[in-house]
């Protein structure tokens, strides 16, 4: 009898540890925010008459494919893990969840997050597939060979805005594409602002991210970060000249993006830690606030 309370407790503490693991293989607060990006368009594509058990199957289905990605992206790259201080408690690399195990939570999340999103029609399904297996099969291994593959990872990153936008319409839409090429832009500074900063531990693992010739931290990362501000603000543009966004809600965007524009100008001549995480902080916001703002557009 003296004993349950130990058992009890261990059993918390197990259970806790799971959940957590858990937490960790999916990339929890990673996967939410693309969750959010996939929601937010379909909330656009239909204009706020939202359909809540479309939603709500538009985000299972998105956060199981996403969770798959992210843990097969943890089995392929487990090595490279233990080598940064910042990935070396992931669960796989870890060995506190075996590969195997790893590989069977992704395949159960893989066919149930594809078949919900194929309830919506083939496309979606479709679209959810290639989402996987570009980011998992393409994007990982080419991280440790090229440059290009922040390019590459781009596409997975941006396609849950196309899946949103196609659950609603039950095509690839202007509307679709618009905000697909927000995101796609959207994560080149976001990304290069984090690898600037994660720097050291990339290279650890032999992973050159930023830009430059030779991934060195110089004013090429500024530079093409500012590149990407102003071709979302063409973006932005584009979308009024389409009749896809209203005048006031252009506006807004272009300031915004002028605003990060001016981070990045400043990550291009000091070549700062500072100019670097003023940027990812911008990121931060940018993003969320830019779907707001054509939400409210929409409505």
């Amino acid at each position: 009898m003296e004993r349950n309370p130990v058992k009890q407790v261990t059993i918390l503490e197990g259970l806790i540890l799971s959940v957590t693991d858990f937490g960790l293989l999916v990339k929890f607060k990673l996967t939410l925010l693309v969750l959010f990006s996939a929601v937010m368009s379909y909330a656009i594509a239909c204009g706020g008459a939202v359909d809540w058990t479309a939603m709500a199957l538009l985000a299972f289905g998105g956060f199981m494919v996403t969770g798959a990605a992210n843990a097969l992206n943890q089995v392929l790259e487990r090595d490279y893990d233990l080598l940064m201080p910042r990935t070396a408690n992931r669960p796989v690399a870890t060995g506190r969840l075996s590969v195997s195990k790893a590989v069977l939570w992704a395949g159960l999340m893989a066919i149930a997050g594809i078949t919900v999103l194929s309830l919506f029609g083939p496309l979606s399904g479709f679209l959810g597939t290639l989402s996987l297996m570009s980011y998992a099969f393409v994007y990982t291994p080419l991280k440790r060979s090229t440059q290009l593959s922040v390019v590459v990872g781009a596409v997975p990153g941006a396609l849950p805005l196309i899946i949103g936008c196609v659950v609603h319409e039950g095509a690839i839409t202007q509307t679709a594409l618009m905000l697909f090429t927000l995101q796609f832009l959207w994560q080149f500074p976001h990304f290069w602002a984090v690898a600037w900063l994660a720097d050291e531990d990339y290279k650890k693992a032999g992973f050159y991210l930023l830009p430059s010739k030779n991934g060195e931290k110089d004013s090429t990362t500024g530079m093409l970060s500012l590149v990407f501000c102003l071709l979302m603000i063409g973006n932005a543009v584009l979308g009024y000249a389409l009749g896809l966004v209203g005048l006031w809600a252009t506006l807004i965007l272009v300031a915004l993006n002028a605003y990060w524009a001016v981070s990045c100008w400043k990550l291009y001549k000091t070549c700062s830690r500072e100019a670097a995480r003023r940027q990812m902080f911008i990121s931060f916001l940018h993003l969320p606030l830019s779907l707001i703002v054509l939400l409210i557009d929409r409505i």
